[in-house]
């Protein structure tokens, strides 16, 4: 792996009722299950990303709440043309109501599973299986959203 290569990524976990926000998604080949969120632009702050990429993918306004997580290990992604150090950070986030994104109940309920496609699901934090996350970090947020306070 060459020296300094980083891929930052920014994550908001917007919590309603006891259920959390996944988004399922076709890219780069495979199908995912992960938070919603994305990559880090050069020159943009993290909360800037956050902000941008809830826009972006669910045409919501986002406030950010607090920090919740960051990578605190090495992990590498090798899904993109070159490896690099994976660092994730993940943010409680709050949106107004109505919400202006549809979901869905079923997991990756694609039109067409074209690169890009994605859909968004609400699922039960008790009952959150980190298995069915795809990207070992977004297991590790799994664990610790089990463990927050009932009501949260």
């Amino acid at each position: 792996m060459e020296p300094g290569r980083f891929n930052i990524r920014i994550y908001g976990l917007l919590i309603d009722d006891g259920k959390i926000l996944v988004s399922d998604e076709f890219r780069l080949g495979i199908l995912m299950t992960k938070f919603p969120g994305g990559g880090l632009i050069y020159g943009e702050g993290i909360l800037d990303c956050l902000k941008r990429e809830f826009l972006e993918e669910l045409n919501t306004p986002i406030e950010i709440r607090s920090h919740f997580y960051t990578t605190e290990n090495f992990f590498s992604t090798k899904l993109l043309p070159f490896e690099s150090q994976l660092i994730n950070v993940y943010y409680l986030v709050k949106a107004e109501k109505p919400y202006a994104f549809n979901t869905t109940e079923k997991k990756f309920d694609f039109a067409e599973k074209k690169d890009g496609a994605q859909r968004f699901r609400w699922l039960d934090i008790s009952m959150l299986d980190p298995d069915e996350f795809t990207f070992p970090v977004d297991q590790i947020v799994v664990e610790r959203l089990k463990n927050l306070p009932y009501g949260f």
